[in-house]
């Protein structure tokens, strides 16, 4: 199984999407020179296997990924477009520092961004999560959006806020996006394991 980490190591650009019976073949700029096929590659959180790849002689280098119906159902990958930057981290090697938290790159669904917030340290991004979503959200816990590991700062109800330093927002597209974006959010494992068995366990109680 492979894990991620949430530290975003680079926005790269889509050079190209296509569309096939009901999955997409998605080219991205690629960054490492040792890269090889059956890899993967956590683009925007949602980890992908590289299927193809270009050296880059007289163009930018490339790797390509197909992306499945199920996936494109439940994350943003569906929706960008050639020119788009998207988030991508390598899978954790062992022995690896881990500077943010366990992400697997199984993504839980999209959340809207409501609004962004400036305040003296950074900047909050307000988003709003379906009810399904939002039972496994605790204060202070950890989620990865698009990608980015990142701190829960508040919650109310099925909104939540994420705050985000000035070298996160350098480094990622977060505050780049628009007003209801839809944000690829994976919570955290641990929650959902606690949930999921509170729930199967206190059923009918």
């Amino acid at each position: 199984m492979d894990v991620f980490t949430g530290i975003v190591e680079a926005t790269v650009k889509v050079l190209s999407v296509r569309d096939e019976a009901g999955s997409r073949r998605l080219t991205l700029e690629r960054i490492w020179d040792d890269l090889k096929p059956g890899q993967s590659v956590a683009v925007n959180g949602v980890c992908l296997t590289v299927a193809d790849m270009t050296s880059g002689t007289g163009k930018a280098a490339s790797m390509t990924f197909d992306v499945v119906a199920e996936t494109l159902k439940l994350t943003n990958l569906g929706r960008v477009v050639a020119g788009d930057g998207v988030h991508v981290e390598r899978s954790l090697s062992a022995g690896g520092r881990l500077d943010g938290h366990f992400v697997l790159g199984h993504i839980d669904g999209m959340v809207s961004l409501v609004s962004q917030v400036e305040d003296d340290t950074g900047v909050r991004l307000i988003l709003k999560a379906s009810r399904e979503l939002a039972k496994y959200l605790i204060p202070k816990g950890s989620v990865s959006l698009d990608g980015v590991s990142l701190t829960i700062a508040s919650i109310k109800g099925e909104t939540f806020e994420v705050a985000l330093i000035p070298t996160t927002m350098r480094l990622t597209m977060l505050t780049n996006r628009p007003q209801d974006w839809k944000f690829n959010l994976e919570t955290d494992m641990l929650t959902k394991a606690v949930v999921t068995w509170l729930e199967q366990n206190h059923r009918g109680r």
